[in-house]
């Protein structure tokens, strides 16, 4: 009998130019074909000086961008960024806000978590799917490298040949940031100093980048202020709207501020709310919007008002008392000249602690018609009070009295090569007194650090009841913006006061919750979410207010680590897994 050799009748090269060849000689794209199309980025991080608000500082930027390029790609899409820090003294890493990293956990660009910090002189490639449509962001996510200007906006269009459910025009992309003169290292140094020297209100307002200190564009509605005298070539010039009359735009907004939360509004304008957090919403309209860090939106403006005027964008400080000035800009109706100011003044911000006209806002968002609906049951429910307190004089906020400290091995290669030593193995609590009192200052305000995971089963509907609490001053809470990694999930409702499972629980909305990865916690309340835990890795779940993370404010999250498969080498070179030599495979 003859022997059939082992080898494939057709070498995989052949095979490989065989079908693309078919492929490209029937006319059809790789995406038709069912190949993702890559989009391929090269970065360099680095400090550099900018001017952001006309005051020269040292900003992070990337390939000498600030803030970083726009990446836009369509749902279905492959993004690969290459990478490479060249900060000299830190490491670095960038989360990719709003994208699931279904299959690539490990590019979630979370230190400690999902990863190991990138180097300085290291390249690292992150390498993900973008599965949805939507307004987000990209922004670092180690020590506080969002509040020194890393990030940048990430908008996914619908599959090609696929429309959005609303009509538009143009658009219009908007990223909103918070800018502090002082260094973020020394910021850093004071929140973890005995006593705290806190960061105080941030300086500027940004708008794409941009805003103007110790000067304001529309100074002459205002006794006091100076006018800004810019050419409109400055870095700090403003970044203005140019729009025609009589046609529709979609005007993408996000927020990466690092403490303020924001007010947004144009003038003589109504804006139709279409989307949020990447997740379409009953379109309605309203005259302003509060967005808080963590948040997108999309809104539709009509041009329809008066074509020989300029009108007032105007973005101002909510929930905070505002020491920081709004950020201005214009929307210019062209062929107007963008120098020809709006004949009324900028719409007035609401007032900072009108919580009501907050909550009126936030409680009009519902999912659109044709969304996912939640489970109708929970299989686990979790208790999750924040709290300001203390460790041995240090200031620290906490979650059930815990503040999270992260290891220095990250969770996701630990708990995937089984390192029992490499964080708690202990979970925290998982509610919290029955008998604590929200509304006054904890009775022992004392807590300690702890890095122990919530483990979810596959599968698993989950609930989280976020509870806000007075902080250690008598008659103060703040609101919380919480962002879930990983997951969309769903809002099920607010409420006053401590939550009660027998009585706020049967007026949750299981009919149309909106689907969004960033949520609210006002000030003496709670919010409820849901969702289901289907997605392999190891996820963070926080504070978006970035100060409030270095001090302890956010859990983290686990689900079928088990089925995650190869993990870059270089993702998980330092602490426990740094001598690791036998990678996983994928199955």
């Amino acid at each position: 009998m003859a022997k059939v050799a082992d080898k494939p009748f057709f070498p995989k090269p052949f095979l490989v130019f065989f079908v693309l060849s078919i492929i490209f000689g029937f006319g059809i794209t790789l995406s038709e074909a069912g190949f993702p199309k890559i989009r391929h980025y090269k970065w360099e991080v680095e400090y550099m000086f900018w001017s952001p608000d006309c005051v020269e500082n040292i900003v992070m930027g990337i390939n000498g961008q600030f803030p970083g390029p726009t990446i836009r790609a369509n749902a279905g899409d492959m993004v690969v960024v290459e990478l490479t820090n060249k900060l000299h003294t830190e490491g670095v890493v960038i989360h990719w806000h709003g994208i699931l990293q279904r299959g690539t956990p490990w590019a979630d660009g979370t230190a400690s978590i999902s990863q190991c910090a990138i180097n300085p002189g290291e390249t690292f490639t992150y390498r993900f799917v973008v599965d949805k449509a939507g307004t987000y962001f990209y922004h670092g996510h180690l020590g506080m490298q969002r509040s020194a200007g890393l990030y940048g906006s990430l908008i996914v269009d619908p599959q090609e040949g696929t429309s959005e459910p609303f009509h538009y025009d143009e658009e219009i992309n908007l990223l909103l940031s918070d800018w502090w003169h002082q260094s973020v290292h020394k910021q850093e140094v004071g929140l973890s100093s005995k006593p705290m020297r806190w960061i105080g209100e941030p300086q500027s307002i940004l708008i794409n980048g941009r805003g103007q200190f110790d000067c304001s564009i529309a100074a002459k509605y205002k006794n006091g202020l100076k006018q800004c005298e810019l050419s409109g070539k400055e870095q700090c010039a403003p970044f203005i709207l140019h729009v025609h009359p009589k046609k529709t735009y979609r005007i993408r907004i996000a927020s990466t501020t690092a403490l303020a939360s924001l007010n947004f509004a144009i003038g003589n304008h109504k804006l139709l709310v279409v989307e949020a957090d990447g997740n379409y919403v009953q379109p309605f309209s309203t005259s302003d919007i509060d967005i808080y860090s963590g948040e997108s939106y999309s809104v539709l403006i009509t041009t329809d008002q008066n074509p020989s005027e300029n009108y007032w964008v105007s973005i101002g400080v909510r929930a905070r008392l505002p020491k920081t000035p709004p950020g201005l800009t214009v929307l210019n109706y062209l062929p107007n000249s963008v120098s020809k100011l709006p004949i009324s003044p900028p719409p007035e911000t609401p007032d900072w602690e009108d919580f009501d006209r907050s909550k009126n806002f936030t409680f009009r968002i519902f999912a659109a018609m044709g969304s996912p609906k939640p489970p109708v049951r929970y299989n686990r429910r979790l208790f999750l009070l924040n709290t300001q307190n203390r460790i041995n004089g240090f200031m620290k906020w906490a979650i059930n009295n815990v503040s999270l400290a992260l290891p220095p091995t990250p969770y996701l290669a630990a708990m995937k090569f089984r390192l029992s030593t490499a964080f708690n193995q202990n979970p925290p609590p998982e509610t919290f007194p029955i008998d604590y009192d929200i509304n006054n200052p904890p009775r022992n305000p004392e807590t300690a650090t702890g890095n122990g995971v919530y483990k979810f089963n596959m599968g698993e509907t989950v609930d989280v009841i976020l509870q806000n609490a007075n902080m250690l001053n008598a008659n103060t809470s703040e609101i919380h913006p919480w962002h879930l990694h990983g997951h969309d999930f769903w809002v099920l409702g607010y409420g006053e006061g401590k939550f009660s499972a027998a009585e706020d629980g049967r007026k949750l909305n299981l009919k149309n919750p909106p689907l969004r990865n960033t949520v609210v916690i006002f000030p003496y309340g709670w919010t409820a979410i849901r969702f289901v835990a289907d997605n392999p890795g190891v996820w963070a779940f926080h504070c978006h207010i970035e100060p409030h993370l270095h001090m302890g404010m956010g859990v983290i999250f686990a689900e079928g680590v088990h089925k995650v498969g190869m993990i870059p080498p270089n993702a998980m070179a330092c602490g426990s897994t740094a001598m690791i030599k036998n990678y996983p495979r994928k199955p």
